[in-house]
């Protein structure tokens, strides 16, 4: 097995407790002198950094909510002066102020290690040719994984987005072991050099997605269509980026790099679930000199895994994400999730794994659920011979995971739409009503 950090990532779990707690301490201590939003929230609370004696302290510590960093755009969250800012990254601001970020020297220096550490820990060296086909500019992918693969040493191709039947030309021509972007656009990649009829002139091993949530049935798809190890990758730009938390070769959960973030996973109540449990990810950062975090409430859902990896790295551990807490649909009362929906989409051969959530209110102005699906080209060559049939066959199998009565729309082949970028997979019209 191979180590790109080995002190930290075998880190004993003692040696690791006190070197949080003493980056804590630290972090505590830089955001109350040099940032007022949070002094005036510790004194509120009646805690600050001397208050901090363990780890186990933080929960008095108050949380961060991604209102916090609008309300304090750009740059009131900044605990340095801006003349040791190196570099600014920002969200898109679609619905809203963008949250703007800052990066010192040592925290670009940092980032680019814990990519490393990822990229070292899914068997990528500097034998590899690496296509990074994501945005690059303000978006914190493309500059984060960009800096991670040269510091391992592999030939870098900062492809960025767009133009498919290029994106695989590069791949066949530069030979292209490794590839960076969104799990729905490396469906349509697939998708595209399966009808190319190149998939056997591809050389590529590894995958590495992330931005958006995909199931392990999408994994799998992705692995089966491109001959490759799907690995999912973690990151927020409120945080750093990409390279918070990455998958090892055991795909069994993800390492967060405790010597850099510590990790809680809260029920609605704030409390810290039990091992197996799924919650909010809370995330506080430790080493960031820019833009220190405390207790940052990520919206995502997940379990803690506490026991260590069979790969021997000891850094605590997540599930995949399950959701997103703002993401999850409330329909006639019940909770559903795009996550639970795909699932059930990739297991039925007749139809693609391409589908779009439409929710609007009937005249009794009920809830309803549409799920728009593409048929397969040979969708009536197994034991369902019709679209009537086909159609039941998914409504009935989503109603069995759902708990609730779905309507399915099948439609052909690439109706639905491909991008470069995060997938729109639903489109709530509830409100416009």
């Amino acid at each position: 097995m191979r180590y790109w950090q080995p002190k930290y990532e075998t880190m004993k779990k003692e040696e690791l407790t006190q070197l949080q707690l003493k980056r804590l301490k630290k972090t505590a201590a830089a955001v109350y002198q040099n940032v007022p939003f949070y002094r005036e929230k510790f004194n509120k609370l009646d805690v600050g950094p001397d208050n901090i004696s363990s780890v186990d302290d933080i929960c008095e510590l108050p949380m961060t909510f991604k209102t916090d960093m609008r309300d304090n755009y750009p740059f009131g969250l900044f605990a340095v002066p801006n003349n040791e800012i190196v570099r600014i990254h920002a969200s898109s601001g679609t619905s809203g102020k963008p949250t703007v970020v800052g990066y010192t020297h040592n925290d670009i220096e940092n980032w680019s290690e814990l990519m490393a550490r990822n990229l070292t820990m899914v068997g990528l060296d500097n034998n590899d040719v690496f296509q990074n086909a994501v945005n690059y500019g303000l978006f914190t992918g493309g500059l984060g994984f960009h800096y991670g693969v040269e510091r391992i040493g592999a030939m870098t191709i900062p492809s960025g987005t767009g133009n498919t039947c290029r994106q695989l030309e590069m791949m066949m021509d530069f030979g292209v072991t490794a590839v960076h972007c969104t799990p729905s656009y490396a469906l349509y990649l697939a998708e595209t050099a399966n009808e190319m009829g190149i998939v056997d002139k591809l050389s590529l091993k590894v995958g590495c997605f992330g931005a958006e949530p995909w199931s392990s049935n999408t994994r799998k798809q992705l692995e089966k269509s491109l001959d490759i190890k799907a690995y999912d990758s973690y990151g927020l730009s409120e945080l750093m980026g990409p390279g918070i938390a990455f998958e090892c070769e055991q795909q069994d959960g993800l390492h967060i790099w405790g010597d850099h973030f510590f990790v809680e996973v809260l029920d609605q109540n704030g409390e810290q679930v039990s091992e197996g449990e799924k919650g909010e990810l809370v995330i506080t950062s430790l080493t960031k000199e820019a833009l220190p975090v405390i207790r940052y409430r990520t919206g995502d859902i997940t379990r803690l895994l506490e026991s260590e990896c069979s790969c021997g790295r000891t850094t605590p551990r997540i599930s995949r994400l399950l959701g997103r807490v703002d993401d999850m649909l409330i329909v006639r009362g019940i909770n559903v999730f795009p996550s639970q929906i795909e699932d059930v989409i990739v297991r039925i051969p007749e139809i693609t794994e391409h589908f779009q959530v439409i929710l609007d209110r009937n005249v009794k102005m009920l809830d309803e659920i549409t799920v728009k699906v593409e048929l397969e080209e040979n969708a009536f060559t197994g034991e369902l011979k019709d679209l009537a049939s086909v159609r039941r066959h998914v409504e009935n199998e989503l109603k069995s995971v759902l708990n609730i009565r779905t309507n399915v729309e099948l439609v052909e082949r690439g109706t639905i739409p491909r991008t470069e970028g995060k997938s729109k997979k639903v489109i709530d019209r509830r409100n416009a009503l």
